[in-house]
């Protein structure tokens, strides 16, 4: 008899633990960004490709995870929160890991080289997309407190602020790619063409980082408007 996974045994105590569960691993996909950026950056292929696997396999992971919860999440929950809701949350925060692995999948399909003036301001906007992605793990943590006041009273309040620094975050994330792009646009007389199209799309892609962390919190926002 086949054994049941771990996480569907937890799931049938607690969707909202393994949703927490779910993001621990979204958390742990996006730390692996940053270490790939500067392994990029220190044009270190070894450890590249070391980071480049790891992001994999933790979005696989977690891809696992969501089909596992879609399968067994009861049709009928007598809790605060819808079934719906919780699948919109739990998409959100694959979303996260999707970008994640579409970074590191734009690296293995071109070798790319980061032009010393785009050095700093690219760590600035991965470590501050990061942020966001982190900061959104750190809003799902709190989704039991949540629950044990019935998305009211000063726990939900303290939780929108979050959300509205989660928000200050992505708007930071959205200049900064503005910017970087300006720059990338500035020395592209000097780029091959089709670098200058990796390099945009992977901006873009670092933004969608931060794009999604916000989505997760705007859809925290939603349960407690519920």
């Amino acid at each position: 008899m086949r054994k049941k996974p771990q996480i569907v045994t937890m799931f049938g105590k607690s969707p909202f633990k393994a949703l927490q569960t779910h993001m621990g691993i979204v958390k742990e996909c996006v730390l692996e960004v940053s270490l790939l950026f500067d392994a990029l950056i220190a044009g270190d292929q070894t450890v590249l490709t070391t980071q480049q696997d790891k992001i994999f396999a933790k979005e696989e992971e977690a891809d696992i995870l969501v089909d596992e919860l879609r399968i067994h999440l009861p049709r009928s929950l007598f809790m605060a929160v819808d079934r719906r809701d919780l699948l919109d949350l739990l998409k959100l925060q694959d979303n996260i890991a999707d970008t994640a692995q579409d970074i590191a999948g734009l690296m293995m399909e071109r070798k790319m080289s980061v032009p010393e003036e785009m050095v700093e301001p690219l760590k600035a906007l991965v470590q501050r997309c990061v942020d966001a992605c982190l900061h959104s793990a750190t809003i799902v943590e709190r989704i039991d407190e949540l629950i044990e006041t019935g998305f009211r009273g000063r726990e939900a309040s303290d939780v929108e602020t979050m959300i509205e620094e989660l928000s200050n975050i992505e708007d930071e994330t959205d200049q900064m790619g503005r910017d970087l792009v300006q720059l990338l646009f500035s020395k592209e007389d000097d780029m091959n063409p089709l670098t200058v199209m990796f390099w945009y799309q992977m901006i873009q892609w670092i933004g969608d980082l931060g794009d999604h962390a916000e989505d997760v919190g705007n859809q925290m926002r939603l349960l407690i408007a519920k």
